[in-house]
């Protein structure tokens, strides 16, 4: 069931999610096609010519705040960057190819508030397709990311902290990275993040507080790697020094990949409503080194064992509450932690404290 504070945050989306990308008046538009684009204002050209990047970046550099830019047309940007400036609302309605460009994001807004990007169709193999760091109130839509590489949405790791930032449904094949990684959020609302044939993580949230995510449904994720369909990391849900419950996830699927659900690197303050874990390539769930995690119920069918473990350089898991169907694989508890609490039933050899 999923938790009332996720769907009241999930449906606050609403104000931007219009009948169809495009709809309605846009304030400025790209149209055309090959090697012909037009960028108008209203009634005005802001450019014409074979430039995909530049009919997308004048027309978005003509409106101002609280106004929106509707791309039409398809075409590739190449190894560059379109910049979202604050206040802005960005469609990208047609399909956007786009390069490599080293360290950089295809489209980016940074040190920006109030931006969207309701719609967005992304092809290529970026170096990440969208970056963002600074952000306040940031809102991505239904974004889909059909990739042959590179890493989707990041949110930089050294750079200046985001606030309330929502997304609906973010959509993600082919990526050679991550589907989304965070940094530095407070306040951070998802719908859902789907992942199919990624190589790294479907989500992964790193020092990211007060979260609320809906469903994270990962098929192929993470093969032959570390990585998970969900992953916490690197402090994920610490708040004011502590771990009371601030993470919470209503869903998580994974099938076939590498893991299911990693808690990793002092992370923890979670709260897991159901799982549906089968025949992950690596561990169904590893919580290693995590304080206050809740998974409350669901089912692992075969693939990797459920484990708890712990590195020497950090503080061992306590506080952990596991409460699953476990059937074809086994459960592991090694070295026992702290106020540890399982409530299991299935078929699964139990090695636990």
């Amino acid at each position: 069931m999923v938790q009332p504070s996720i769907v009241a945050a999930v449906l606050a989306l609403a104000p931007f999610a219009y009948a169809q990308c495009g709809a309605g008046t846009p304030d400025a538009k790209v149209t055309g096609s090959g090697n012909s684009f037009t960028a108008t204002k209203g009634s005005s050209t802001v450019y014409t010519g074979s430039d995909y990047r530049a009919a997308i970046q004048a027309a978005l550099d003509s409106i101002s705040s609280g106004q929106r830019v509707s791309v039409m047309a398809s075409g590739s940007l190449g190894a560059n960057t379109i910049s979202i400036a604050s206040g802005k609302i960005f469609e990208g309605c047609g399909t956007i190819n786009v390069g490599n460009k080293a360290g950089r994001g295809a489209i980016e807004s940074l040190d920006t508030q109030g931006t969207q990007i309701p719609y967005l169709t992304m092809t290529g193999n970026p170096y990440f397709g969208l970056r963002f760091y600074g952000t306040r109130g940031l809102v991505l839509g239904k974004i889909n990311l059909n990739l042959s590489g590179g890493l989707g949405i990041r949110f930089e790791r050294d750079k200046a902290a985001n606030s309330n930032v929502k997304m609906d449904t973010i959509t993600c094949t082919g990526a050679g990275s991550h589907c989304v990684e965070t940094w530095n959020i407070d306040t951070l609302t998802i719908n859902s993040v789907i992942a199919r044939d990624v190589k790294e993580c479907g989500l992964l949230l790193q020092k990211t507080t007060n979260a609320r995510v809906g469903l994270v449904d990962g098929n192929n994720v993470a093969a032959g790697t570390g990585y998970a369909t969900l992953r916490f990391a690197n402090e994920n849900g610490k708040l004011n020094g502590g771990y009371n419950t601030n993470v919470y996830v209503d869903k998580v699927v994974s099938r076939g990949g590498g893991r299911g659900i990693f808690c990793v690197s002092q992370s923890g303050g979670a709260q897991i409503g159901t799982v549906d874990l089968a025949n992950n390539g690596n561990n169904a769930i590893l919580i290693e080194n995590c304080y206050n995690v809740n998974i409350r119920g669901g089912t692992v069918n075969g693939g990797g064992e459920v484990r708890l473990a712990a590195r020497s350089e950090f503080a061992n898991n306590r506080d952990i509450s596991i409460n699953l169907k476990v059937d074809g694989t086994t459960v592991r508890e090694s070295p026992c932690g702290q106020n540890i609490r399982w409530t299991l039933s299935g078929n699964a050899k139990r090695t636990i404290c």
